[in-house]
């Protein structure tokens, strides 16, 4: 009997460039802890803190592309965290710097976008969106910053027009014969802002890991308009888990009204009362550095403290209703966002990471069907995917109280990945599921698990 395998091997990205990486030593690309990666269908992003590297293992003649950005070398500016973001026919590479900046790169290296969203280290970079349906009655695509203590948020249809933009003028550009490097780092350095809101969810803390769940309602006594309100959990080391609802105006509520209205007019007329008196002639400062965005309201709605349990990493559902935290003390909580109480544990998982995953258990869907037909929605369950590296395992459990559907073994320096959000992909056909993906830090090799549960 042949021995079965959960995994299919889709390539291998070894090549000279990763040695800059580190390759070639033993548990390099899960021991470092600046080491960053992302994962699209076909291509792989590392990050060193300096240089970003793009490798493909579907294209095997394609050679490597370095990035390196600038960075600021009195604030020690380093790249702090990467992401892919994919539109129907676009794709981008985004980063995330320790002072605050936001990078957009295309395939080739140009520089499309650069902004400062907030002073601070940029934690991780999170894409997400939901669909209408039966269960979601609205729909919302989003992409979102995270710092210590700070989130902010991008809607995806502002990033797919500026990227449609500059893809138009470059595409002109390029006929006009002008010079591609010189167009793109004019346009990646103009004064093209992308609008955005920011809140401040450091209340309990400064937090480790957060996320926007989604759309919640807005509180009682608060007037109905057209303004949403969302709701963000974080976790962290004085909070184990902390949640927020933020409004995307900071003037909603009575006292917001009264602080934003009445006491700027109040100390207007007392500096203008001053004035007179002292007769003031102090000429206006001249023009200030470029101040950070103000911060939207904030209304904490739970707090979980329980020391010395720090709160570590957290994944999010693909509905944004389940969350995976992991904790200092090898724990794992399942946490439903919508009722933000924790509804499942696991013990024993410690340096442990999760990554939620869809597996085709319809046992009736292969034999009911004498032609073959591509699965659908319903097809598939939500499981969640656990590396624990001491065990030397990936489990597969079943949500929301389901059993382990398997365990595989798993070689020591592997890491799970999974590919963000491909904006407008709940609209495609045939319906692709979540996959985690493994890459194996020694050989170099990018495998996906498998999807069915055949014995």
């Amino acid at each position: 009997m042949t021995r079965r395998s959960y995994k299919t091997r889709l390539g291998c990205v070894a090549c000279e460039e990763l040695t800059e990486f580190g390759a070639g030593k033993p548990g390099w690309l899960v021991d470092n802890p600046n080491l960053l990666s992302a994962i699209d269908t076909h291509s792989l992003l590392l990050a060193n803190g300096t240089t970003i590297l793009l490798l493909s293992w579907s294209d095997p003649t394609g050679s490597p592309l370095k990035i390196r950005p600038e960075l600021s070398p009195i604030e020690a500016e380093s790249i702090s965290a990467v992401e892919w973001l994919v539109f129907d026919d676009v794709r981008v590479i985004v980063a995330g710097t320790s002072c605050g900046y936001l990078l957009i790169y295309s395939l080739r290296g140009d520089l499309i976008h650069r902004q400062m969203i907030y002073p601070g280290r940029v934690l991780k970079l999170r894409v997400r969106g939901t669909k209408k349906d039966l269960i979601q009655d609205t729909s919302s695509e989003e992409f979102g910053l995270i710092m210590p203590g700070v989130i902010a948020r991008f809607d995806g249809s502002d990033i797919q027009n500026m990227l449609q933009k500059w893809f138009e003028e470059a595409h002109s550009r390029f006929w006009d014969k002008k010079s591609k490097s010189q167009g793109s780092e004019d346009f990646g350095d103009s004064d093209v802002k992308l609008p955005f809101q920011l809140w401040n969810i450091g209340k309990y803390g400064t937090c480790a890991d957060a996320a926007i769940t989604g759309i919640m309602p807005p509180p009682l006594m608060e007037q109905q308009s057209s303004q949403r309100y969302y709701c963000s959990v974080a976790v962290g080391e004085d909070a184990v888990i902390s949640a927020y609802r933020l409004s995307e105006d900071k003037g909603r509520s009575l006292v917001g009204a009264f602080l934003s209205k009445v006491v700027p007019a109040t100390f207007s007329t007392i500096a203008s009362f001053s004035k007179l008196i002292w007769r003031s002639e102090q000429t206006s400062p001249k023009k200030s550095d470029q101040k950070p965005q103000p911060f939207a309201r904030a209304s904490p709605l739970t707090c979980f403290k329980d020391h010395p349990r720090k709160g570590e990493k957290l994944t999010l559902s693909p509905s944004g209703t389940l969350a995976a935290i992991t904790d200092s003390l090898g724990r794992i909580l399942l946490l439903d966002t919508q009722a933000l109480v924790v509804v499942r544990l696991w013990k024993g998982y410690r340096d442990a990471s999760c990554l939620f995953m869809e597996m085709l258990v319809n046992k009736n869907f292969a034999s009911s069907s004498s032609t073959y037909s591509e699965p659908m929605k319903s097809d598939y369950c939500l499981c969640l995917a656990i590396h624990a590296p001491r065990k030397g395992i990936i489990e597969i459990w079943q949500m929301r109280t389901g059993p382990r559907l398997r365990t595989i073994p798993c070689a020591k320096g592997c890491k799970m990945l999974q590919p963000s959000y491909r904006f407008g992909a709940s609209m495609s056909f045939p319906y692709v599921p979540l996959e985690v993906f493994l890459l194996n830090g020694d050989s170099g090799q990018i495998s996906v698990l498998n999807r069915t549960l055949d014995p």
